[in-house]
């Protein structure tokens, strides 16, 4: 059996560059299954990506699979036969399997003997199988919207123009998508040959390349990525290397050229976002900052045309450019002659969501709502609501009409301009944060006041007209809020209670919400969330789960709580701890009576319950301080030293006694032995 290397590559119109990567990956992961489930051996996948083909390279491919030896088991010998004849079920089973029931055999087992169809089943040639294996790649892509051509039935992300299917020199004919397969691809659209006829799939890279395209998507992307480095390093700056930007532009091109332009020094007297945002997003340029972080007069582009007269490209796109950055000019000049505060009327034009109101209601409530954020935070309630007042204000200026990715950052300028408080200016911008995972956190007292105000009014309202999220769609981006939340007010270490700002939050509303469980709701929302938040820094999910258990509605708090059952896992005393709360908690789930707060020291027994009971109750005393203080490491700790008491106690001691009042009492004690531990969390639930 030969290995040979087999190339599919799909010839298309230019692909969409944000869904490139995705496709072409997806593309190679349904090869590789179907190879794995056809046990076709190979060495590797790799796969390749431009804007105007798919393809895979599988490398040492088996040329058939191998042959497959099939045994099925039929009925029985004694339900086989009645009276030496055949019986339906065994004609039946034989008939299936395409036999006689006198041509099958017999396998005999301790259990006794049975009718066993054996076959040899030949392997299939690889090049049978591949037809079938594009057409299921093409079905797996992630493609939110397909496309058809011409007259033709046939639909997908873009026009297919070529296919080509080679297995070593051979040549594998298909029809996909209305193309038949053949030997030729395309080169670069304007420098490479408009038909190439490959001999091989081993040369399919080195015959683009001598074409103008590199295939290979992570080598165009690194090329491009250094060279963006090595420019801006010659300007004596670092260049915005935004990964998403250089994944589009990467898809954007299939042989990378950089060059470098320049814009007029005038246009960096507004603020650098505005600039940056136009060039980034309408024109992908790639903007340069000095040493300082200041914006240069300077852009780095990528061309897929390796001109003649570079000047004349580099020159096109200062064209190009220019007007975009004179419209931020003119825009932010304008905007300029009203303050913020005097665009708030105007906010009672736009509707933030029909059944909640106006934008200006919900900056009212924001307002309202980091005042007494910030007094819970011993933060500035004043500022708090001056910057909740003005935090949609920015919505109405010219420039984040333009320019929406700029809202916030823009209302922090304009604040500046109209010498708004420094602390105001900031939370303006930082409301909106965190943006995404990882992103950065709010900075000061105003702005985690103004940021959670801003989630809680988009949580509360939204539950309180029940639209929650479904499924993947989340359109006013509650699980985004929620996790800002969470991490806003655990990594700032703050002192807040989730129950008790949704509560004020929906007093907020007045009559506008019509969910009567919408405080629930939100909790258990937000409590959701926290699996997910601990989960990305690799906590155990039991760690989470034993404290969701007890619904801590502290932020901060849970965290506490968190950390410390993760700690206590790697204690000696653990396994036991867990086992004899799993064992306590069967007990105590199953009762009906009723079970006394405290333990009747009087009528102890047996030395091992007075020994347990001692401690419990010494414990009890002794652990209020770190309550109070929620120092939950130091109370497992502490708690771990009643691992040897309860051991012996379990040991000893027969819990479900005869005389009705020792079973109560010792009963009493495990539930007192459950409450310390549930304090912390339901460490039962952990795993060990």
């Amino acid at each position: 059996m030969t290995d040979k290397n087999l190339l599919i590559e799909l010839g298309t119109e230019e692909l969409p560059p944000k869904a490139l990567k995705k496709l072409a990956e997806a593309f190679a992961n349904s090869f590789e299954k179907d190879l794995q489930i056809n046990s076709i051996s190979y060495n590797k996948v790799e796969w390749f990506a431009t804007p105007r083909r798919l393809a895979v390279i599988i490398k040492n491919a088996a040329t058939k699979q191998p042959d497959k030896i099939i045994e099925k088991k039929g009925p029985s010998l004694s339900a086989a036969y009645i009276n030496g004849k055949p019986t339906p079920a065994a004609e039946g089973w034989a008939k299936s399997n395409g036999i006689t029931v006198e041509q099958a055999d017999t396998l005999k087992t301790e259990k006794g003997e049975w009718l066993v169809y054996k076959a040899n089943i030949p392997g299939k040639n690889t090049s049978e199988l591949i037809p079938e294996f594009t057409s299921n790649a093409i079905k797996s892509l992630p493609i939110p919207k397909l496309m058809h051509w011409g007259d033709t039935k046939y639909e997908f992300v873009r026009p297919i123009h070529t296919v080509c299917i080679l297995f070593g020199e051979q040549l594998i004919h298909a029809n996909i998508l209305g193309v038949e397969s053949s030997t030729t691809i395309r080169g670069h659209r304007y420098m490479g040959s408009p038909e190439i006829t490959l001999s091989s799939a081993d040369e399919y890279v080195d015959v683009l390349r001598k074409n103008y395209v590199i295939a290979d998507y992570n080598e165009r992307r690194n090329i491009i990525k250094s060279s963006i480095i090595n420019e801006a390093n010659k300007l004596n700056g670092t260049a915005d290397l935004d990964e998403s930007l250089i994944d589009e532009v990467t898809s954007l091109v299939e042989w990378p050229c950089l060059l470098t332009a320049t814009f007029e020094e005038k246009f960096l007297k507004v603020p650098s976002e505005a600039l940056v945002y136009t060039m980034k997003g309408d024109q992908k340029y790639f903007p340069v900052y000095n040493k300082e972080g200041k914006l240069l007069p300077n852009f780095i582009f990528i061309s897929n045309i390796e001109s003649k007269d570079p000047s004349q490209v580099i020159k096109g796109n200062e064209r190009v450019v220019r007007p975009r950055l004179s419209d931020a000019e003119f825009f932010f000049n304008t905007d300029k002659k009203i303050k913020l505060i005097n665009r708030l009327e105007s906010l009672d034009s736009v509707l933030f969501q029909k059944q909640l109101g106006t934008l200006k209601e919900r900056s009212e409530r924001i307002s309202k709502l980091a005042s007494y954020i910030a007094n819970k935070i011993e933060g500035d309630a004043d500022l708090s609501a001056r910057a909740g007042l003005l935090s949609k204000c920015d919505l109405m200026t010219n420039m984040v009409m333009e320019f929406t990715d700029t809202q916030g950052v823009m209302g922090m300028h304009y604040a500046r301009h109209d010498g708004e408080n420094e602390k105001v200016a900031i939370a303006l911008f930082e409301q909106y944060l965190p943006r995404f995972a990882g992103d950065q956190l709010p900075t000061n007292d105003v702005s985690y006041s103004v940021s959670l105000a801003d989630k809680f009014d988009t949580l509360v309202g939204i539950f309180g007209i029940n639209m929650p999220p479904k499924g993947d769609k989340d359109p006013f981006g509650l699980r985004r809020a929620s996790i800002g939340v969470i991490r806003i007010i655990v990594e700032k270490e703050l002192k807040l209670d989730l129950l008790d700002l949704i509560n004020y939050s929906k007093k907020l509303y007045g009559d506008k919400l019509i969910n009567t469980n919408v405080t629930s709701d939100v909790f258990e929302y937000i409590l959701g969330r926290f699996k997910a938040h601990y989960q990305d820094q690799e906590i155990r999910t039991d760690v989470i789960l034993a404290v969701l258990a007890r619904k801590p509605s502290e932020p901060y708090d849970f965290h506490k709580r968190v950390v410390a059952v993760n700690s206590f896992l790697s204690s000696s005393a653990a396994p036991s701890l867990v086992a004899a709360n799993k064992r306590v908690s069967n007990i105590l789930t199953k009762l009906t009576t009723e079970i006394p707060n405290n333990i009747n020291s009087n009528i102890l027994k047996e030395s091992q319950e007075k020994s347990l009971a001692e401690c419990i109750i010494s414990l009890k005393s002794e652990l209020k301080e770190y309550f109070d203080n929620k120092d939950y490491g130091t109370i497992l700790s502490k708690l771990s030293s009643l691992k040897e008491p309860i051991d012996d106690f379990f040991n000893n001691v027969r819990v479900m006694d005869d005389d009705e009042q020792t079973k109560i009492n010792r009963l009493a004690i495990l539930s007192n032995l459950r409450n310390l531990f549930l304090n912390v969390a339901d460490i039962s639930l952990l795993q060990m």
